[in-house]
Parts: C-alpha cells; structure tokens; sequence
C-alpha cells in the first residue's frame, strides 16, 4: 500500500505505511447507544492561506470521511466547538459544513447532530431562540439552588 501525500512545493510525493491498517468493514447503526463523531474538516493542504483567513476545506474529502463514519453506523456531531471551531473555522464556514453535511446526511441516511457558538453575533446583541417560558423545576424557582 501507498499513500500519496502533498509535499512542501505542492508537489505530491509517495508515502509507503510499514505495515498494512485494520481493514474495517462497514456496519449496520449501533441499536443499544447513539453515537457521534465530532469528526475534524479536512484542510485544502494545497490554499494560499494565513493563520487569520478564512479556513480553506477540501469539501470532497470532509464529505467523503462522514460517509466513511456513516458507513460504520456513526453519526455525526456537526460544527462542534471541540472538532472544528476551535481549530480555526469561523462561521461562514461552519455555517457552510452544516448545509453539505447536512444534505448528504440526507442523501445517505446518516445521522447528524449540528451546534454552534454565538461568535458571530455582534457583541451587545442578545439573541433569542424562542419564546421564554418560565420552567415549574425547584431549580429554577429557587434561582439555581436546591430545595430540601
């Protein structure tokens, strides 16, 4: 096995592994658990990019991985703080994982789950999500403490 891998100059040069990997072999979902992945984009190793761009993502091969997870039975845990946006995806690019992911989630079957942070909001704006509505829970009555 070989494995082609981008050079300093662009150039592609060959990469031969010292053994051979696990040959994995796809499953149905896991019954007894839901599982995610919060797994990592796949950078365009060949962009013209600085550290305060814009993330460049090879899109084939970011989709081409969840479908390999999909094809395990995973899901996937979409724009997550842990896996892309605190590696350097800012919101458009979350924003633009979430709509491809999404749609070939939908094109293959696969589960998905997508959250995001508020750093796209201008700061001094407080967003709503939705009608406020006041929870009967002893937690909330008493303000974050417990009753006895």
């Amino acid at each position: 096995m070989t494995i082609r891998l981008p050079g300093v100059g662009g150039e592609l040069r060959t990469y031969v592994p010292r053994t051979e990997p696990l040959a994995p072999t796809a499953g149905a979902p896991f019954t007894s658990r839901t599982v995610f992945s919060a797994a990592h984009v796949v950078a365009d190793p060949y962009a013209d990019t600085t550290p305060d761009s814009p993330a460049a993502v090879d899109w084939d091969a970011t989709l081409a991985f969840r479908r390999h997870l999909w094809s395990h039975g995973l899901g996937v845990a979409e724009a997550m703080d842990t896996a892309q946006r605190g590696m350097g995806l800012d919101w458009a690019g979350a924003a633009e994982l979430i709509r491809r992911s999404a749609a070939e989630a939908k094109a293959v079957g696969g589960r998905i789950a997508c959250g995001v942070g508020t750093d796209q909001i201008a700061g001094g704006r407080r967003p709503r999500c939705g009608p406020r509505t006041r929870s009967s829970s002893p937690l909330s009555r008493s303000r974050g403490r417990r009753r006895s």
